[in-house]
């Protein structure tokens, strides 16, 4: 794995850690290169079920690295530094079925505000800030945060970061529905790995139906959201069993007692 993004397993869990700390890991044609390559290794890993990333050092992501962009000068294969890797990037955390927590221990700015929000859930340190500065580069967003961004905090409030530049603090993130927790920074990744854990226990096959079901459905209208719901779930019911049912109300209620 190259120097630029650090991966390390435990057991069911991954984390995935941008390593350009004096850069403020700002997403050179190397590291986008990385980025998708180690999501497509995670997904083949049959032991891998959840995923944490996060950034080295005081950022999360300070976007695509400006100095390379406007340089746009071409690598060593002959690729644009400017766009190298991009859709590799993004196909690659794509096609990781698993759920994956974003977790933001500083600046999540423009590419890195939307590396986050290619995650399936945000957990932010105190000290976390969020900036779309799109407008202020003079280029728009493609991987997703023009239209992800209006659906989880409404779409005045998106226009309002999109439009000024102007950097969202943790708790504000947190009170508009953009986060899912805040915690000390000391405690970002303890949360987010026991938080992965607990998502690790779920039945493996289920959990990544689950994602695919939420994500298909939320792109759809309701009532054929619906629709696609019942169709799935009657086709899981199919093919389980009463007793593995039986089985798991067992473990199901025995972690409720524990808890």
């Amino acid at each position: 794995m190259s120097s630029v993004l650090l991966v390390e397993r435990d057991g069911q869990v991954a984390t995935v850690t941008l390593n350009r700390p004096e850069q403020r890991n700002a997403l050179s044609s190397e590291l986008r290169f990385a980025i998708g390559n180690a999501f497509r290794e995670l997904e083949r890993d049959e032991e891998i079920r959840v995923v944490i990333l996060t950034g080295a050092g005081q950022s999360f992501c300070a976007g695509m690295d400006l100095k390379e962009l406007s340089g746009g000068t071409p690598d060593a294969t002959g690729h644009d530094t400017g766009v190298a890797g991009q859709s590799e990037m993004a196909e690659g955390i794509a096609s990781f079925g698993g759920p994956i927590i974003a977790a933001v221990n500083g600046h999540a700015v423009t590419g890195g505000f939307e590396l986050a929000l290619a995650c399936d859930l945000i957990t932010a340190s105190t000290q976390a800030k969020f900036a779309d500065t799109h407008a202020r580069v003079g280029i728009l967003p493609g991987w997703g945060l023009s239209q992800k961004l209006p659906r989880l905090i409404g779409i005045a409030r998106a226009k309002e970061l999109s439009f000024s530049g102007n950097a969202l603090d943790a708790a504000t993130a947190y009170d508009w529905g953009l986060v899912n927790r805040v915690v000390e920074p000391a405690a970002l990744l303890p949360t987010c790995i026991t938080l992965a854990r607990d998502m690790a226990s779920c039945v493996p096959h289920v959990l990544r139906s689950y994602k695919r079901l939420i994500d298909d459905g939320f792109g759809m209208p309701l009532r054929e959201a619906l629709a696609h719901e019942r169709k799935v779930a009657i086709e899981s019911a199919k093919a389980t069993s009463a007793a593995t049912i039986a089985s798991r109300r067992d473990e199901v209620q025995k972690r409720g007692r524990e808890g």
